[in-house]
């Protein structure tokens, strides 16, 4: 996409092109985050349950994350993640523990219960991301 901005920092003009792929985007996107969705209710998630879980999980060179961390990837304020925290350990999904390196960190981890839900929702979602990374690829063409 054209995102550039000319030197006066104002946006390039944008042709019907741009206007397409940006609304073929935002379709496709929201069309994933909508089958997303129904795959989490059918296995008794929310959205947000399953991302918290994902991104603990997912976070890049181990299997857990802190609650900062955590807030990041949600993109959500500490003391929103810290209330779905605490509803995902009422639920058996996750476990807090203090940091190994750092005591003031606060590690989040997946609970046996948290894992399988988190694996079975996971791969229900790789027929429709592998469709939504073919069709972008093509889009760059």
């Amino acid at each position: 996409m054209n995102m550039s901005s000319t030197e006066s920092g104002s946006p390039h003009a944008l042709g019907k092109d741009d206007y397409e792929r940006i609304s073929r985007f935002r379709y496709r996107l929201r069309r994933f985050l909508r089958i997303s969705e129904e795959f989490c209710k059918e296995q008794g998630l929310t959205p947000l349950q399953y991302q918290l879980l994902l991104h603990a999980k997912g976070f890049p060179g181990r299997d857990w994350a802190s609650i900062g961390e955590l807030a990041e990837r949600l993109q959500a304020q500490h003391h929103g993640v810290v209330a779905l925290i605490d509803r995902c350990e009422k639920l058996g999904l996750v476990k807090r523990s203090p940091g190994q390196t750092d005591r003031r960190v606060v590690e989040v981890h997946l609970l046996p219960k948290g894992e399988a839900l988190l694996a079975r929702t996971a791969s229900q979602h790789q027929d429709e991301l592998h469709r939504l990374i073919q069709e972008f690829a093509q889009a760059e063409h």
